[in-house]
């Protein structure tokens, strides 16, 4: 309790001294707008504003212009390597490009070789086919030479008996030699 009491009083001695002081200067309201103490507050202006120069300058300033500079040359090596990128883009376009003309070019020499190849075989085939009914024609030619040769015979046996047949029909005398000559005559021409 003793601590209480004087703490109390001791607070009531200092703002008995501050109304003093007021009393004592004459003024009353802001202390700031007192032209008693322009000078006083005027040289602590100027120093906290050269304190705040001088620590803007050695300190903050420094740090600063160290982060733009960093800044801009990690811009700079951001556009730099975008610049390599974009070159190397490009480049491989280029490339992806090159190699689609040359895969076409191989895919159509390809498919020429294959049409050359599949037409060489078609000729091959078609020869064989020509050879092989050429081959079936002579013979057919020649079946039917056969054949034409045996119907010509069998034309003159028929004519040859039909003839005899007749003239025997008639009444006349069978003549083999006669009736063969007259056959052979008709037959030729």
């Amino acid at each position: 309790m003793a601590s209480t009491t004087h703490d109390a009083g001791h607070g009531a001695a200092d703002a008995a001294h501050g109304a003093v002081d007021a009393a004592a200067h004459g003024s009353s309201g802001m202390p700031q707008l007192d032209f008693s103490t322009y000078g006083n507050q005027i040289f602590w202006l100027l120093v906290t504003l050269v304190v705040i120069y001088l620590i803007l300058s050695r300190v903050a300033l420094p740090r600063i212009a160290a982060i733009l500079n960093e800044r801009q040359g990690t811009i700079t090596n951001d556009l730099a390597a975008a610049e390599d990128l974009k070159a190397k883009a490009v480049e491989a376009e280029n490339a992806y490009n090159k190699a689609l003309a040359d895969a076409r070019a191989e895919a159509q020499r390809i498919a020429a070789e294959t049409r050359a190849e599949i037409q060489a075989e078609v000729d091959e085939a078609i020869a064989k086919a020509d050879e092989e009914i050429s081959a079936k024609a002579a013979d057919s030619e020649k079946a039917i030479a056969e054949i034409r040769a045996g119907a010509l015979e069998s034309v003159k046996i028929v004519a040859s008996d039909t003839a005899s047949a007749l003239v025997a029909a008639l009444g006349g005398k069978d003549d083999a030699d006669a009736v063969a000559s007259a056959v052979a005559k008709r037959t030729e021409g």
